[in-house]
């Protein structure tokens, strides 16, 4: 059969992959610290009760009909308030499109930004710029980051690739590290797009920058959350921004993500999606209008959930650590944000007891699967090559009972090659 040049090309998910993996060893009875997902599971991390009850009820008021294109106006409103509340940001109503949680928003900022051919700057690793560049048509350019720098790109590894750039899309805390940016090298990227977009000629399409900060409300360590706008306003008419419920309140499945940033744009962007259809649920709008709006639950709600989520990270930190000092060939990074540990697994080359050689870090993992009952996410699903050897371990699917007891699973399996 004959499929589009599109669909040829496109390369299938490698956690896609893991996850089919792990499906078939749970069928056969083996236990699995699955820390692949970016996910939760709502049996230890459940959503809010306010959000839970407000879906109820308004199925049973009837909001069952097609929402507005652009998202229910009273939740438009809310989010308006909740961004000033929480980030001190002015945005109003009609430059916030709400759609069915953050991918379509992000794909709908690529379409309305991006030509086919035009270059795209993201870092690698970072969680699907390669696929939406592929979707799109564009140039993809992938900066490299390193260990040294939390994996979050620099000023200074960015400069050389913006020149004529028309889209730099950035993520923080970051997917898949957990890491984020502080304000000084967040400042200097803002300047660079600046300087940058003085340079175009009149009628020259400009800069923009794609923010996704859907891990924003979920930082550890007195860690603080910044942003484009905050620090150089003038670039208020080039940010698009990523935002919503799915992450900060573990409500993947509830789909409501909305996106801000200069009207014009916005508007362009509701456009596009309403041609895919890609709106949230309308009952979901509602109860997140009725949510937000309840800032004792909502800080009530993060307290715990953050402690939770921060108590795991650090178990699982401290255990990769422990795993180090007794001298193996492993590391991580102190936890940040978001719901992921940046691991280090530097097993390439070794041999397992079977005498199958590891080559990759593909290889690692899948020996991990079978050997430790330890899935992760090897970087190279994020745009790396298969040579780094560093993974994304996502804390949301597993208790501190499962990381406590894959420890020495992971520790025994690692013993073995050589």
């Amino acid at each position: 059969m004959s499929v589009s040049l599109l669909a040829q090309t496109l390369k299938g998910s490698e956690i896609i992959k893991i996850g089919a993996e792990i499906n078939e060893l749970k069928k056969k009875g083996e236990k699995i610290a699955n820390l692949t997902i970016g996910d939760f599971d709502p049996n230890i991390f459940p959503v809010p009760n306010g959000l839970k009850h407000g879906i109820i009820d308004a199925y049973h008021a009837n909001h069952t009909n097609y929402p507005p294109a652009d998202g229910v106006n009273i939740l438009r409103e809310n989010v308006s308030a909740f961004l000033a509340e929480r980030y001190q940001l002015d945005y109003g109503a009609q430059q916030i499109l709400i759609a069915g949680g953050s991918r379509p928003l992000i794909y709908a900022t690529y379409l309305a930004l991006v030509d086919p051919g035009d270059k795209v700057v993201y870092p690698a690793p970072s969680w699907n710029n390669n696929h939406y560049c592929h979707l799109s048509g564009a140039n993809g350019v992938a900066v490299m980051t390193q260990p040294e720098n939390l994996f979050m790109p620099t000023a200074e590894e960015l400069k050389p690739h913006l020149s004529g750039a028309s889209l730099l899309a950035l993520c923080s805390p970051l997917n898949p590290t957990g890491t984020m940016f502080g304000q000084e090298e967040l400042e200097k990227i803002c300047d660079l797009v600046i300087e940058e977009n003085k340079k175009r000629k009149a009628g020259e399409k400009p800069l923009y920058i794609l923010y996704d900060q859907i891990y924003s409300l979920l930082t550890f360590n007195n860690k603080k959350h910044v942003d484009p706008v905050s620090l150089r306003p003038e670039l208020k008419n080039y940010v698009l921004y990523i935002d919503g419920i799915s992450k900060c309140f573990a409500a993947t499945g509830v789909r409501v993500g909305w996106a801000f940033g200069p009207e014009l744009i916005i508007a362009k962007m509701r456009s596009i999606l309403g041609h895919v259809g890609a709106w949230s649920p309308k009952a979901e709008q509602i109860a997140t209008a009725k949510f937000l709006k309840d800032k004792i639950e909502v800080d009530t709600y993060l307290n715990t959930f953050k402690g939770q989520l921060q108590q795991s990270l650090d178990t699982l930190y401290k255990g990769i650590k422990n795993l180090k000092a007794a001298g193996l060939a492993v590391d991580a990074i102190d936890p940040m944000g978001a719901i992921y540990l940046t691991v280090k697994i530097d097993y390439a080359g070794k041999t397992t007891p079977d005498g199958t050689n590891l080559q990759t870090s593909a290889d690692i993992n899948f020996y991990l699967i079978k050997e430790a009952g330890m899935a992760m996410v090897p970087f190279s699903a994020f745009g790396t090559g298969s040579e780094v050897n560093w993974f994304r371990a996502s804390v949301g699917g597993c208790t501190i009972k499962d990381i406590e007891d894959m420890l020495p699973r992971l520790k025994a399996a690692l013993e073995k090659l050589k």
